[in-house]
């Protein structure tokens, strides 16, 4: 069984079905998240991509669910890795396979494998997502004993809406401008966004040049705009 609440992952049950020649069920929402309607299909594995909602225990303490975190855990427990991690300059992470507990990215881990933070917020998710079916299909295959944590927790804050606002940036930083538009370009995400005389501004598809970032901006006025009470986790 799958867990994921984007939409980029609306294929990832059937690619899965055939890479493991089994079937493969998908929940893309909490209120699919029943204790009775899992129980019915008993799965073998619960694999959890990106899902932003609290997994009950009857789920997580009865069947093997693995979540995949984009950081190198214990460093970047919490919401939001991705936008964390780029705004403390990482270009690289672990993408880590743990097993799900009460306690928010403290389990034990299966696998961790190297990622490459370079692009867009959804082209690093669609790199995650090829990486995540490898780590899938080797889990399921070789069954590797997850192992305890190591080392001090390092704590990553999820970020709220108002914080995707360019005018928070460095002042005159452009990289730090191209790291705020393309890290919260994809899909369900606030985009980076200016707001001049009533209108909002909302930038994605950055490039940087030598002689500045261009990008694609949508405008529309304030007034019209509605605003997610949360930056959704990554």
């Amino acid at each position: 069984m799958i867990l994921s609440s984007k939409p980029w992952n609306s294929s990832i049950a059937e690619r899965l079905a055939r890479r493991l020649d089994r079937h493969v069920e998908i929940v893309s929402c909490p209120e699919q998240l029943r204790t009775e309607s899992i129980a019915e299909i008993n799965p073998q594995w619960i694999f959890v991509p990106h899902w932003s909602y609290l997994i009950p225990e009857s789920v997580w303490g009865r069947w093997p669910t693995v979540i995949f975190h984009m950081t190198d855990l214990p460093y970047g427990r919490g919401g939001s890795p991705l936008q964390n991690l780029i705004q403390h300059g990482h270009v690289t992470t672990m993408l880590t396979a743990l097993r799900c507990c009460k306690e928010l990215d403290a389990g034990d881990v299966y696998l961790k494998e190297p990622l490459d933070l370079h692009g867009s917020a959804e082209e690093i998710f669609l790199k995650a997502d090829k990486l995540i079916e490898k780590m899938i299909e080797r889990i399921v295959h070789e069954r590797p004993k997850a192992k305890p944590q190591h080392g001090n927790p390092v704590l990553f804050t999820r970020r709220t809406p108002a914080q995707s606002n360019l005018s928070l940036c460095t002042e005159g930083e452009l990289s730090a401008w191209y790291d705020q538009i393309r890290m919260l370009d994809a899909a369900g995400y606030p985009h980076a966004f200016l707001e001049v005389n009533g209108m909002r501004l909302e930038f994605r598809r950055v490039s940087q040049r030598s002689d500045g970032l261009y990008a694609d901006v949508r405008i529309s006025s304030t007034a019209t705009v509605q605003t997610p009470k949360q930056e959704p986790s990554s």
